[in-house]
């Protein structure tokens, strides 16, 4: 338990979100049921909106006196942002992570909630839908696969690798076309780069040690507050492209995570270099 938070209870209010509201929508959206925010890689569903209605609706139960920050609640009242870094308790969730492919019909999204406490990220948890399992950290205790037959298996990033080796993640979509450019140059040094437009598999992957790193322009806190718990308690190294701490008021600034630091280092020194 996090700071008068149940995480269990959580991490089964997003598997009822998803039981009741976002599978039976799964390609089944109706004429309208997808709609463009600021623009056309960016959706919104009606599972989206549901969803995130239902754990809010839900969430003092398992989170009393916490302060909501929904993603489809914060486009609609950007001010809620404001409170998540003197907030003394507030759950963070992003009620289908991957919008663009659930809405496409890819069976590649997932729903996240993270517990910050005094400007700290104390909890994080990644459900998957179609697989129905979630990966959950505590801080200072790991993280873990959990199934719903109540068995669990501890998480951990794989070795480092030599630059040329590494396979991994990398969001380019945000930068500037100059800067875009001169990344997806730089990617051509590592082995594989690619994104599956979907934050929660991409971290849950990276934690379970198939991949090397993971790179983000944009940062939102409902889309990696979670995800950077869960590599760092699977013992990633992760870090602004300042070599700052990553904490949930950030939404600039980058994201670097790898599996050690001085794969880091070669990363950013290397590949992220603008």
């Amino acid at each position: 338990m996090s700071q008068s938070v149940d995480i269990a209870a959580l991490a089964n209010l997003l598997q009822e979100a998803a039981v009741k509201e976002i599978l039976p929508r799964f390609r089944n959206l109706e004429s309208g049921a997808v709609r463009m925010k600021s623009e056309a890689i960016d959706l919104v569903t009606e599972g989206d909106e549901a969803a995130e209605r239902l754990i809010k609706s839900k969430i003092d139960a398992v989170a009393p006196g916490a302060v909501f920050i929904g993603e489809e609640s914060a486009a609609a009242d950007p001010a809620l942002l404001d409170k998540l870094a003197d907030a003394e308790l507030a759950v963070v969730v992003d009620p289908i992570d991957g919008t663009f492919n659930f809405a496409a019909g890819l069976p590649l999204f997932g729903v996240m909630a993270s517990v910050v406490a005094k400007g700290e990220t104390v909890a994080g948890i990644i459900y998957d839908p179609l697989g129905n399992d979630w990966v959950i950290a505590e801080k200072g205790s790991g993280a873990w696969m959990c199934r719903p037959n109540g068995s669990q298996e501890k998480l951990s990033v794989t070795a480092g690798v030599p630059l040329g080796n590494m396979v991994g993640g990398a969001s380019t979509g945000f930068y500037k076309e100059d800067n875009r450019r001169i990344v997806m140059g730089n990617l051509a040094k590592v082995r594989i780069a690619t994104s599956y437009r979907c934050a929660a598999h991409e971290y849950r992957i990276f934690a379970a040690g198939h991949l090397h790193f993971l790179m983000y322009q944009k940062l939102m806190p409902w889309d990696h507050l979670a995800g950077t718990l869960i590599a760092e308690e699977a013992g990633a190294y992760a870090a602004r492209f300042d070599g700052s701490r990553y904490l949930p008021a950030h939404t600039d600034g980058g994201l670097l995570l790898a599996t050690d630091r001085e794969s880091w280092e070669a990363l950013r020194r290397e590949v992220f270099t603008v």
